[in-house]
């Protein structure tokens, strides 16, 4: 069972880098290249870090159960939901963080981090979540399963990364609700490491801390390196779009808000997607809709205004019309074929 703990101290409360252990033989971090955020919220004064506490801000706070653990330039704590009530989670702090979700639905509710389009996704189960130094996190939910998540902070100035030129920033790009399975279990040996310390784990925490720090770069810098192939989408755009519109197909979706997901223009955005997919996004947009419709129609408790509102079309008339251009049947008619 986790305890209820305190808060986790600042990462100012984190030994200088002269006072590390020596890590197993097999572990080399790469020398450590100091960097700050505009703000300069990591200016050094001695040994001690200034910046606000690592912390994620959880309310209520007797919703959730805490239990944490620090080791030199890191911090995790594993929060268990013990309730089912709306739980709002704030985080803006000198740390990097990510967050590593096990298990948890949600009958509603929205997750943004500053730089990202929110998103109003359900099933958070085998999801990450990495917010920069920085950067602003809210999320909120009504669970519908009890969450349980770990939560690790990195503190910038402390990551045993040798940054290429031109990669200093590379770890400054927000992502939301991604999967990375070398990441994932990587994550679940740290978690399973702050339930049961062994005499040793302390060395071991030192060794997963490099190797999340080094997986969190990875992917980030490969995508940089992969570039569209004939004018379309790269592999890793494509998927960050088509997962995006998936898990809002209900919402209104702009040009603005997929280009920003894929670092791109409007303009380009948009011609790249119709290269890569054969129509432009809002036609994409509107098959997955209907496609969604189709499967919601094979169900006998739900009427054709029901389903259209769920699809996002607010009135009966626009749903049924795009429904019968796109397949040449009315819902209902289709409804009655399925019979």
């Amino acid at each position: 069972m986790l305890r209820s703990s305190p808060a986790l101290s600042s990462l100012a409360s984190f030994p200088a880098p002269s006072a590390l252990p020596q890590l197993p033989p097999n572990v080399h971090p790469l020398p450590v290249r100091r960097r700050e955020d505009a703000a300069g919220r990591f200016a050094r004064q001695g040994n001690r870090t200034t910046g606000t506490e690592p912390n994620v801000d959880i309310s209520p706070r007797e919703t959730v159960s805490r239990r944490a653990r620090s080791w030199n330039g890191m911090a995790a704590e594993i929060i268990q939901m013990t309730r089912r009530e709306r739980v709002d989670v704030r985080y803006r702090g000198p740390a990097h963080l990510l967050i590593v979700v096990e298990q948890g639905v949600r009958s509603a509710g929205e997750t943004s981090v500053e730089g990202l389009p929110p998103a109003t996704l359900r099933d958070l189960r085998r999801k990450m979540t990495f917010v920069p130094a920085g950067h602003r996190f809210h999320e909120w939910q009504q669970p519908s399963l009890l969450s349980r998540a770990t939560y690790i902070y990195f503190d910038p100035a402390r990551l045993p990364l040798e940054l290429e030129l031109g990669h200093s920033d590379a770890l400054n790009t927000p992502r939301l609700f991604f999967e990375d399975s070398a990441l994932w279990e990587s994550a679940l040996k740290l978690r399973r490491l702050i339930e049961n310390p062994g005499c040793d784990s302390r060395l071991y925490l030192e060794a997963l801390g490099v190797v999340l720090a080094h997986e969190l770069m990875r992917p980030v810098l490969s995508t940089r390196e992969s570039a569209p192939a004939r004018g379309g989408l790269a592999a890793w755009q494509q998927r960050i779009l088509v997962d995006y519109i998936e898990e809002n197909l209900a919402e209104r979706i702009s040009l603005a808000e997929l280009a920003k997901l894929v670092r791109l223009s409007p303009y380009h955005v948009c011609r790249a997607f119709k290269e890569s997919f054969g129509v432009p996004p809002h036609r994409y947009h509107t098959g997955r809709r209907i496609e969604r419709a189709k499967a919601l129609l094979a169900k006998p408790d739900c009427s054709v205004t029901e389903i259209g509102m769920a699809v996002g079309f607010s009135e009966t008339s626009s749903f049924s019309a795009a429904f019968r251009k796109a397949t040449g049947l009315t819902p209902t008619a289709y409804h009655r074929g399925l019979r």
